[in-house]
């Protein structure tokens, strides 16, 4: 016999009797229609093949395969058990009780053993195994197995496991359920704790409702459970070798989790709901009063951290500050635990170890499937770039979106039904059930630690009062709301519970709610005493908007020179692609004969020097490893194999990791997890690219709430670059405008930088002065316009010496006009493409002696100093002009206007250049494009309209 069919032959000696015979029917009915059987048991036939056909002894006495065949009865039988017990598995869910306000659905029909034309005395004559391999040791025949799935499959958690096609963790996951190991008691000791946990729950909110009525508080009562758990898992991770546990959440039970989970002092938060005069706290620990500049933020966004320290380690919880726009938070934890999780302190892409960090999202039954930032952040979880190893989703179920039924906010059975789409386990547990939902977040955690992914639990409960402790409930849902009101507490229940189980007494259990609450009285007394009817007049400062530090950022020109040959040497029998070959290789002499640098190139030389300084690079954007215009190509392709190398990480003075990545074709999730990443990893130069500068429209709420607000509401420091491609080259509305008006409304309090630059030096050292601040207090976001059509115009690249010396300039000056101070009465000043556009259209022979023009290339902080210096040599001066391609009212005008009017001599005004106030960013037709870029520059040039 060969070894092949000896490989084929093994395997069916496992089986004899009705299970060979079943197996042997399957495998027929797998010939006819390989589909027709189930994937599992495909797979297996298509490994392993056809019984040999010769008999042979199996299993010692048993019968041959040609004996063994049984007849037809007890074949459809054997289908039928397994039929029954398939459907338990997978359809179990419909008749679990995980509802708290509900009895059980009425959906048991295919659980009837009836309904498969089985009799229990069918069932006691077919073996365990076949039914439930797992079942525990007392499990003695085949009715007593489908009974035990039911009991497991049914109980107040719920299982739906159908959707992971991974064979491993589905066998694992089914496993753990069906050995009764899940749900094992807890001990006397785990018992009484989690019965402690939960009296402070509902001792503390019911405090906070007497106290301080009418208050927003978002109250956790319902879904009280919610906290043990999240402490469980907390616990446990740190336990395993987690340094960090990152939570993101919305508001529903955010002042529980940082009293009970994070330890915020009872005494802080009741000082955030009264006018106490001593709220001057620093940002980071959650100030809503306005001080010091910090407009701070309301108590229920407010995040933590929580240290732990042992003796052979310390490790940090984190609540990540939230604003009102509910899961835009999940990304940005997410960047986080990635942070966390990486080495960047060697060259090449970071060594990542996702047991270092764990990331834990708390989502809203509505907002689970109604907001699309939700299923961004879920396609990231398996993403080279992006994913973190497993994180737990928690939903906070309270069957309600404000005021809205689950029937009017979601097109799916269940609030977890979009996680399917990504083969992410789910489990629905009973929010009363306080022991079911400590083994559920078992499971959850025994999983990621296994397989390192995602995992769902649907936590289902309700909301005791309305959506803000404002609202009256009973007007919208008002059946719902009378169960609701005569519905007991889950610490009631479960005291009674383990009174019923003598593990206390209900003496005991209302011992450990006095002392719960004589805490919360003790703690609120210490605040009443510098209790104020009216909150503290505190005067707000004029912060001056100031530029940052020069900062010296000339690379020495012999490392220049050594690091530019580095860029263009790969290794022996690396193929580069032939075109791409020659375009590189023409930089090779660039720093010889002081040849001029473009965009691209000088983009690589800043992040290999950035990366030699020691300060690591993260790139991240839809195609950015290529660029969206062909020209950045960091990271090389074999033309004959398709292997990858990088040239930056293979530098021998890097001293840094540099990693690039091509991101999903996704702006909010990616904007906000590149935030978050560089929130935690402050030292990183982190960027971000759009494919064109108008798609960061879709992340707006990130820049709105998060990059823009979040040092003056938080005191969350970033130094994140935005790259947004911008320019007017009559592509069309889409594909024109980086929508600079909006980056530049949102400016204020030095809260980031906005640039437009106009030639590749300058971008170089803005790059290496964005990484020299990384760290500082002087650190801020910046918005870079990145250009398009100039990424290879010699008139934007500059030449070698200029990397070598100077530094970034807010300001430059047209090189052909203003010869003549004297003879100078317009200034025109612009900013980006229109710049290079008039700097192209002027003829250096016959340039009027009346113009000089400025470009302005970082518009915020308004350069004025430097403004002023120049104003200072051109004294006949009678007319600004603001040149710029977008339309009037979007682009830098209403931005700049007033500033310049500020500087403007006595009797000088300033007037607009450019495209007429427009709904949409730009024309559609090329050659009305380029009529109307026309008439802006002709109209600047020569001052006739």
């Amino acid at each position: 016999m060969s070894s092949n069919s000896a490989k084929h032959e093994e395997p069916w000696q496992e089986f004899y009797g009705p299970n060979l015979g079943y197996l042997m029917d399957l495998y027929e009915q797998y010939k006819e229609d390989p589909e027709s059987v189930d994937q599992e048991t495909r797979e297996w036939f298509d490994q392993y093949g056809p019984p040999s056909e010769r008999e042979r002894p199996i299993n010692g006495a048993a019968p041959t395969v040609t004996d063994a065949k049984p007849d037809a009865t007890i074949v459809n039988k054997i289908a039928a058990a397994v039929k029954l017990a398939e459907n338990i598995r997978i359809h179990g869910h419909l008749s679990a009780d995980m509802n708290p306000l509900q009895e059980p659905s009425d959906v048991s029909s295919f659980l009837k053993i009836s309904e498969y034309g089985l009799t229990e005395e069918d069932l006691k004559q077919l073996p365990v195994d076949i039914i439930c391999p797992d079942a525990p040791s007392h499990i003695e025949n085949g009715l007593e197995a489908i009974n035990h799935l039911k009991e497991m499959y049914t109980k107040s958690i719920a299982f739906e496991f159908d959707h992971v096609h991974d064979v491993d963790e589905h066998r694992w996951l089914n496993r753990q359920v069906e050995s009764g190991n899940l749900y094992n008691s807890l001990s006397e000791e785990k018992r009484r704790k989690l019965l402690k946990s939960l009296t402070d729950v509902e001792t503390f909110e019911q405090f906070l409702h007497k106290t301080f009525v009418g208050q927003k508080r978002f109250s956790i009562e319902g879904l009280d459970s919610l906290v043990p758990m999240l402490d469980e898992f907390a616990q446990e991770s740190i336990q395993d070798g987690a340094r960090n546990v990152m939570i993101g959440m919305a508001h529903r039970g955010r002042l529980s989790v940082l009293a009970h989970v994070l330890g915020k002092p009872y005494d802080l938060i009741f000082s955030e709901f009264q006018h106490a005069p001593n709220k001057k706290l620093v940002p980071s620990e959650g100030s809503i009063g306005i001080n010091y500049g910090w407009t701070g933020d309301v108590k229920y966004h407010l995040g933590a951290d929580k240290k732990i320290e042992q003796e052979s380690f310390d490790a940090r919880i984190t609540l990540a500050n939230n604003p009102s726009h509910l899961e835009f938070v999940n990304p940005v934890v997410e960047g986080y635990s990635r942070a966390a999780q990486e080495d960047r302190s060697q060259a090449g892409f970071p060594q990542q170890d996702t047991s270092k960090s764990v990331a834990v999202l708390i989502h809203g039954d509505a907002a689970f499937p109604g907001e699309g930032i939700v299923t961004e952040t879920l396609n990231m979880s398996r993403i080279k770039g992006y994913q973190t190893g497993g994180t737990l989703h928690v939903i906070a179920n309270n069957q309600l979106g404000f005021t809205t039924d689950t029937h009017d906010s979601r097109s799916t059975t269940y609030a977890s039904d979009p996680a399917k789409g990504y083969e992410i386990p789910i489990v629905h547990v009973n929010a009363d059930d306080p022991e079911s939902c400590m083994a559920a977040i078992q499971l959850a955690y025994e999983y990621r630690k296994r397989f390192s992914k995602d995992f769902v639990i649907d936590l289902i409960g309700y909301r005791r009062f309305g959506h803000n402790e404002m609202d009256e409930p009973a007007a919208t849902q008002p059946q719902l709301y009378e169960i609701i009101r005569k519905h007991p507490t889950v610490r009631k229940i479960y005291a009674e519970a383990l009174a019923g189980d003598n593990v206390l007494t209900n003496e005991e259990a209302e011992q450990l709610k006095e002392e719960a609450n004589k805490k919360l009285r003790e703690q609120y007394e210490k605040v009443s005493k510098n209790k104020s009817e009216s909150p503290e007049k505190i005067e707000i400062p004029e912060e001056v908007e100031k530029r940052l530090p020069e900062v010296e950022t000339g690379y020495e020109a012999e490392e220049l020179k050594k690091i530019n040959k580095e860029l263009i040497t790969w290794p022996d029998g690396f193929t580069v692609f032939p075109k791409l070959k020659k375009i590189l290789e023409r930089r090779a002499d660039v720093f010889q004969d002081n040849g001029k640098v473009d965009w691209a190139h000088a983009e690589t030389l800043a992040f290999a020097t950035i990366v030699s300084d020691g300060t690591p690079v993260r790139l991240t954007g839809q195609d950015s490893q290529r660029g969206t215009f062909a020209q950045r190509h960091i990271v090389l392709h074999d033309h004959n194999n398709g292997d990858i190398y990088s040239p930056l990480h293979m530098l021998s003075s890097a001293k840094a990791s540099f990693a690039v990545h091509n991101s999903p074709l996704s702006e909010a999730s990616i904007v906000g997890f590149e935030y978050g990443y560089n929130v935690h990893a402050e030292d990183t130069l982190v960027l971000w690219e759009a494919q064109f500068g108008d798609f960061a429209n879709a992340a707006q709420v990130i820049f709105d709430q998060f990059i823009s607000a979040g040092r003056a509401k938080w005191g969350q420091k970033s130094g994140m670059v935005m790259l947004l491609p911008h320019g007017y080259e009559g592509q069309g509305p889409e594909h024109s405008s980086a929508r600079l008006e909006r980056f530049l409304s949102l400016a204020a309090e030095n809260n980031w930088n906005v640039a437009n630059l106009t030639s590749s030096a300058q971008y170089f050292h803005l790059l290496r002065r964005q990484a020299a601040i990384l760290g500082t207090e002087e650190v801020r976001p910046l918005v870079l316009m990145t250009p398009k059509s100039l990424l290879r115009n010699q008139n934007v690249a500059s030449h070698a010496e200029e990397f070598s010396s100077n530094r970034f300039q807010a300001v430059l000056e047209e090189p052909k006009t203003g010869k003549e101070a004297d003879k100078v009465t317009r200034l025109i000043f612009a900013s980006g493409k229109v710049a290079i556009d008039m700097h192209e259209a002027l003829d250096e022979e016959n340039t009027p002696e009346w113009l000089h023009i400025v470009r302005i290339e970082e518009l915020y902080p308004f350069p004025e100093k430097e403004i002023k210096k120049i104003l200072s040599r051109y004294k006949n001066v009678k007319e600004f002009k603001w040149v710029q391609e977008e339309p009037q009212n979007m682009g830098a005008w209403h931005y700049i206007q007033p500033l310049l009017r500020e500087v403007a001599p006595d009797g000088v005004k300033t007037r607009y250049i450019g495209r007429r106030r427009r709904s949409s960013p730009s024309e559609g037709d090329p050659k009305t494009h380029r009529a109307e870029q026309s008439r802006i520059v002709n109209e600047a040039l020569t001052g006739k309209e």
